[in-house]
């Protein structure tokens, strides 16, 4: 993951960053296409994410695809939640008739105290309520939406294609197989058999199936033509932008079962985007893997307040050059989409100067194929700003 230094790349990036006229031209998409904006589990920066009412609202701001996280229920179904473990995106830690269900459960390779959607039925499910992930965030919706069903999702899908005129795509991540698959509810079979019924089976479908583990994608692989992407995790960036690796977001976790010694940054290599090309179609690594931003050091040794609130954030970094990954991506033929982007200026560069669609500009700029947002109405106004 060397970085580039050509000045040229750096000059364009900045001059975007900046808001300023870009002299050089845009780097292409694979296919040549406008890079797609995917609604990270719905307009979620606005609403309670994973629910109808957030991807609904995605949807009308102008996102191509909605993203369902998908675990499974004790009776098999497939339900849209970022992690099995429910208490963080939902109000069943406040429901006395469901205290008993909090249990522990190793969730790759981590001891987790949770409550778990594969102990609930769907009806109970259905009884559950949605709330604001992020405690910076609106709270005012929570309580309102029930958490949906793939199939909910695929037909809102299908029903605001028909309304809109527009072809609106799903996005389901397969959330933590193996774990899935040992208490006895695989999800990916259960996933096509739905995505088969609704007629996308295809790499022209509307459906991109996409996860952190690289087994169940090649099994996936082996049974189906529709587009599949291998995301790429990590823990942390340093003071000086580099990706900082840390288990369980060091690797896939099949790796940590098979005994590989391979990292996340090894799948980003030009040889490790190769390979990722003989089981699937594109990759999704997170965005510091593409743009980093590194800590401006004080002469005391530590990172200087650029901004001077009193605190240590995404503002007090500046931009480091780009990496080769879109590069390497696309010579190996790999789509590269790209995540998460949040619009808050404090998870934004010094160099953004807390203007979101800066950032946009900017990572559109080294020609990504598609990006996840929470604020997905941004997303498209920045992607199609002229």
């Amino acid at each position: 993951m060397k970085p580039l230094l050509h000045s040229a790349s750096l000059l364009a990036i900045f001059a975007l960053a900046l808001g300023a006229p870009a002299a050089l031209a845009q780097a292409p998409t694979l296919d040549g296409k406008p890079a797609l904006i995917v609604a990270h589990r719905g307009a979620s920066g606005t609403l309670p994410e994973h629910t109808l009412e957030a991807y609904k609202l995605a949807i009308e701001q102008g996102a191509d695809f909605i993203e369902p996280d998908l675990v499974a229920t004790k009776d098999g179904v497939l339900v849209a939640r970022h992690e099995p473990m429910l208490s963080g995106t939902t109000d069943v830690s406040t429901r006395p008739e469901f205290a008993a269900r909090k249990t522990v459960r190793k969730v790759d390779g981590v001891d987790t105290n949770d409550w778990f959607a594969g102990d609930f039925t769907l009806a109970e499910l259905k009884t559950l309520r949605a709330k604001q992930a992020f405690a910076d965030r609106d709270q005012s919706h929570n309580g309102k939406f029930e958490i949906p069903t793939l199939q909910q999702v695929i037909d809102l899908a299908k029903a605001e294609s028909a309304r809109t005129g527009r072809t609106i795509g799903i996005y389901p991540e397969t959330k933590h197989p193996i774990f899935h698959a040992a208490i006895g509810l695989p999800l990916e079979d259960r996933l096509l058999d739905q995505l088969k019924a609704a007629g996308w089976t295809e790499k022209s479908s509307p459906a991109i199936i996409q996860s952190f583990e690289t087994a169940n994608l090649k099994y996936l692989r082996g049974k189906t033509q529709l587009r599949l992407v291998q995301l790429v995790d990590a823990d942390d960036v340093d003071k000086d932008g580099g990706i900082v690796l840390a288990a369980p977001f060091d690797k896939p976790y099949d790796f940590v079962v098979t005994g590989d010694k391979r990292t996340f940054k090894d799948l980003v290599t030009a040889e490790g985007l190769k390979e990722i090309k003989t089981y699937a179609d594109g990759v999704g690594p997170w965005k510091p893997y593409i743009l980093a931003g590194k800590q401006v050091i004080g002469d005391d040794g530590k990172p200087k307040d650029l901004n001077g609130d009193g605190k240590i954030d995404e503002q007090d970094r500046v931009l480091i050059a780009p990496t080769n990954v879109v590069k390497d991506a696309h010579a190996a033929g790999l789509f590269v989409h790209t995540w998460t982007f949040r619009s808050e200026p404090k998870r934004l560069a010094s160099d953004f100067k807390g203007d979101p669609a800066a950032e946009y500009k900017a990572f559109l700029a080294l020609g990504i194929d598609g990006l996840f947002s929470d604020f997905p109405g941004t997303a498209v106004k920045a992607r199609d700003a002229k």
